[in-house]
């Protein structure tokens, strides 16, 4: 089996372990006083490239991370979830991007990652838009 790997530094590991724990639904398989871990088999990876602007402005690297969701059920029940435990959203419904039509949340964590929550229902023949990144970096963080 491979996993999708992703380390992200953290200011307050606690606020952390809430956030993603809402996130994915389940506590960590680790948990160390300066550490946590999830060995996750839902979700399996989905990487992406483009030469677009996304919410880092146009600056080269990861731009965002995300779990694509199968149904809108699923993407909401994760949203609930996240709004349960404090997490700010910005909700995207029948948008456009990346060459697909979705509903989506997007969310930042304690440090400030950007995740991008959604689920796909229909291709596009264009990439779309951005979401209003300005909107998206000026509304309240997690706690």
């Amino acid at each position: 089996m491979k996993r999708l790997h992703i380390h992200i530094k953290t200011q307050n590991l606690d606020h952390s372990v809430a956030f993603y724990t809402a996130m994915f639904g389940l506590a960590p398989s680790k948990l160390e006083d300066d550490y946590a871990k999830w060995l996750l088999d839902d979700p399996c990876a989905n990487v992406s490239l483009s030469s677009h602007g996304g919410q880092r402005g146009g600056e080269a690297g990861i731009d965002h991370a995300g779990i694509s969701i199968d149904t809108s059920e699923e993407l909401n029940a994760v949203a609930d979830r996240m709004r349960a435990n404090g997490a700010s959203l910005m909700a995207e419904q029948d948008t456009t991007c990346c060459y697909a039509k979705s509903n989506k949340f997007w969310a930042r964590d304690p440090q400030g990652a950007v995740w991008e929550l959604f689920q796909t229902f229909g291709d596009s023949e264009t990439y779309g838009g951005e979401p209003d990144r300005e909107l998206f970096e000026t509304s309240p963080r997690y706690r």
